[in-house]
């Protein structure tokens, strides 16, 4: 079985980031970029099915500047066999990301697709969805377990009311919610044996998908800071500042 891992290069999630000055939005130079938390949780996953011998062939896939080489090197390093980088500038949103994800799919044919339920800078979580309905094929988001079995993958996904169980047919969509494992630290002979794994370099004309965008961001700003609290002395004034001060009752 061949299963495609898609993998976004983004911040760093342990760095706070700035607003640019102009507000148009977050100020990213000089700062440490890494792959998106659920992407390294969609490796390690497709890894582990690997070692179980479910899965033959891994191919990692990153839509990006030149420099999504590095990430597409880590999931190398962690256990993927090869990697697609489509280059592309500027940022693409998540519909454009799907229409290239379905192309690479239809010229791959994995019969399994993991990505991240969501990239940590825009949490959109919208992309798995998108890829699923462009190509028809069955999806499970959220996923909390996965179990492939012939040409079946069952999929425990987290929901508000607690655990559901899907069962897809196979080929299908599966994105990773953040307790389905626990990713592991590439050792170094692996680091350098990823640096001699194929990485194909194509552009999102490619695959027929123009990336620009139909969203125009209006303007970014800091969260508001938030305020001390205040102690109350009766249940009554605790209403009473909820009803007109808050204004949530």
């Amino acid at each position: 079985m061949k299963v495609l891992v898609p993998v976004k290069r983004v911040l760093d999630y342990n760095l706070k980031v700035k607003v640019k000055s102009d507000q148009s939005g977050v100020d990213l130079s000089n700062l440490k970029m890494a792959m998106n938390p659920f992407c390294e949780i969609a490796v390690e996953e497709a890894v582990r099915l690997k070692e179980k011998g479910v899965v033959t062939e891994i191919v990692a896939v990153s839509i990006g500047p030149e420099q999504a080489q590095e990430t597409i090197r880590t999931a190398l390093a962690m256990g993927a066999d090869r990697g697609i980088l489509v280059k592309v500038d500027g940022d693409v949103e998540p519909l454009a990301v799907a229409k290239i994800l379905k192309g690479i799919v239809e010229a791959e044919s994995p019969q399994l697709v993991i990505l991240g339920k969501q990239a940590i800078d825009d949490d959109a979580n919208q992309t798995g969805q998108m890829l699923a309905a462009l190509l028809g094929w069955p999806q499970g988001t959220f996923a909390f377990k996965i179990d492939v079995a012939s040409d079946k993958v069952t999929v425990t996904r987290e929901v508000d009311g607690g655990l559901q169980t899907v069962a897809l047919n196979l080929p299908a969509i599966v994105t990773t919610d953040l307790r389905l494992n626990e990713p592991r630290y590439a050792s170094l002979p692996n680091i350098m044996k990823a640096k001699k794994k194929p990485i194909d370099v194509k552009a999102a004309a490619d695959y027929g998908v123009d990336t620009a965008p139909r969203l125009k961001v209006l303007k970014v700003t800091e969260p508001p800071k938030r305020q001390g609290g205040v102690k109350v002395k009766t249940v009554a004034e605790l209403v009473d500042k909820l009803k007109n001060e808050a204004g949530v009752l």
